[in-house]
C-alpha cells in the first residue's frame, strides 16, 4: 500500500470513528488518536524524509486537508453533544412561566428612623442646621465646655464609658453643641442646630434602660433669646409629635448646662389626662429636659454672654418611639425581628 492510499484509509476510517463516538469522552479519545502527537497523520509528517522529494508537497498538502476535515467533523460532534447536554437540562429543569410570581417582601423603616426622619425634616423647616458630631468624643467637649469642669459634683450623675482620662463614649450628644457654638460666626445670623445620635451609658439593660440610645439635643443662640421662645418651641415639638390636642407644662429642674432649667411633660395621650397606668394616675408623661443656656457655657466657647443668650432641649429619640406607638420594651429596638419591624411599615410617607 503506497502512502496515498493509506492517507485515504486513514481519512475515511477516522470520519467513520467520529460519526460513531456516542459521547464526549469517546470523541476526545478519537481525536488525540487522529490529531494527537503520537496520532497517524503526526507519524506520516515526522516521516516525510523517507517520500520521494518531487511527492513531499503533495503528501504535506494531503495530510493539512485531512487534519483540517478531522479537526472540523470533530467540533461539529462535538457541539451535537453540548446541545444536546443543554437540551436535557432545559427538559428537566424547565420553568412553568403560568405560575404565579412570588411576593417581594419590602423592608420598613425602624420606628426610631421614622421618629428621626421626621424630626429633622421638621425642624429643617423651621430653619435649624442639622449636626452630627463623633461618637467617641473628648471629656473637653462633652464635660467641661457644659460647664461640668472636672471637680464639679454633677458629674456623679453621669454613668459613662470612659477609654482614658480624655477620651470617652459621649453620653450625651452636647459635644455637637458646643464645637458647632465655638465656631459660630454670628455676624452671619443666629445659631440654629440640633444634633441627633447615638450615645452612651453604664446602665444595665432592661425593658426601660438601654446602655445606647439615640438621643437629639437642640440649641439656639441669638441676641434677645427669652424663656417664651423656648416655651413656644417646646409646645410646637409636642403638638407635632403627639397631636394638636397635647397640653403641655414645664417644671423646674436641675442641669448644669442651663440655667433655669425645665422639664416638659405632656398630658396623657392614653387616658387625656384622666390618670392611668401609662402616666402613673398623674395625667402627665415626662417628654424632654430644656432649659436657658448656662452663661458659663456660652463664656467657654468665646461668646458674649452680656449680648448673646439661648435656649437648649434634650430629647431621648427611644422615649419618643416608646410614648408614640405604645412599645413596652425597649430592647424590642434592638432585636431586628421583623414582625415587631413590619408594625410601622404603615407609618412611612
Amino acid at each position: 500500500m503506497d502512502l496515498f492510499d493509506r492517507l485515504k484509509e486513514i481519512k475515511e476510517k477516522g470520519i467513520k470513528n467520529i460519526q460513531d463516538a456516542d459521547n464526549q469522552k469517546a470523541l476526545e479519545e478519537i481525536r488525540v488518536k487522529l490529531l494527537g502527537r503520537k496520532g497517524e497523520l503526526t507519524e506520516i509528517l515526522h516521516s516525510m524524509k523517507d517520500v520521494a522529494p518531487e511527492n513531499r508537497p503533495k503528501v504535506g498538502q494531503e495530510v493539512n486537508q485531512i487534519r483540517d476535515l478531522f479537526q472540523t467533523s470533530l467540533d461539529d460532534a462535538k457541539e451535537k453533544f453540548v446541545q444536546a447536554v443543554i437540551a436535557k437540562r432545559l427538559e428537566e429543569e424547565k420553568i412553568d412561566v403560568t405560575l404565579p410570581g412570588r411576593k417581594t417582601r419590602l423592608g420598613s423603616k425602624h420606628p426610631i428612623n421614622i421618629i428621626l426622619d421626621d424630626l429633622e425634616s421638621y425642624f429643617i423647616g423651621m430653619g435649624y442646621q442639622v449636626v452630627q458630631g463623633p461618637e467617641m468624643e473628648t471629656d473637653h467637649y462633652v464635660f467641661e465646655m457644659m460647664n461640668l469642669p472636672k471637680d464639679h459634683p454633677a458629674r456623679d450623675m453621669q454613668a459613662t464609658f470612659y477609654i482614658n482620662d480624655e477620651r470617652l463614649l459621649r453620653s450625651q450628644t452636647s459635644g455637637d453643641q458646643a464645637r458647632v457654638l465655638e465656631k459660630h460666626d454670628f455676624s452671619k445670623g443666629p445659631l440654629k442646630m440640633v444634633g441627633p445620635g447615638k450615645v452612651y451609658r453604664r446602665d444595665d439593660d432592661d425593658a426601660t434602660h438601654s446602655h445606647q440610645f439615640q438621643q437629639m439635643e437642640g440649641l439656639v443662640i441669638d441676641k434677645n433669646i427669652t424663656m417664651s421662645d423656648l416655651k413656644g418651641t417646646l409646645e410646637m415639638i409636642a403638638k407635632h409629635m403627639f397631636g394638636q390636642d397635647r397640653e403641655t407644662r414645664l417644671r423646674p429642674s436641675y442641669f448644669p448646662f442651663t440655667e433655669p432649667s425645665v422639664e416638659m411633660d405632656v398630658s396623657c395621650f392614653n387616658c387625656d389626662g384622666k390618670g392611668c397606668p401609662i402616666c402613673k394616675y398623674t395625667g402627665w408623661i415626662e417628654v424632654l429636659g430644656a432649659g436657658m443656656v448656662h452663661p458659663n457655657v456660652l463664656e467657654n466657647a468665646g461668646v458674649d454672654s452680656s449680648v448673646y443668650g439661648g435656649f437648649a432641649f434634650g430629647v431621648g429619640l427611644d422615649r419618643l418611639a416608646i410614648l408614640k406607638y405604645g412599645i413596652n420594651d425597649i430592647r424590642d429596638f434592638y432585636t431586628n425581628d421583623v414582625r415587631f419591624l413590619k408594625q410601622f411599615r404603615k407609618e412611612e410617607k
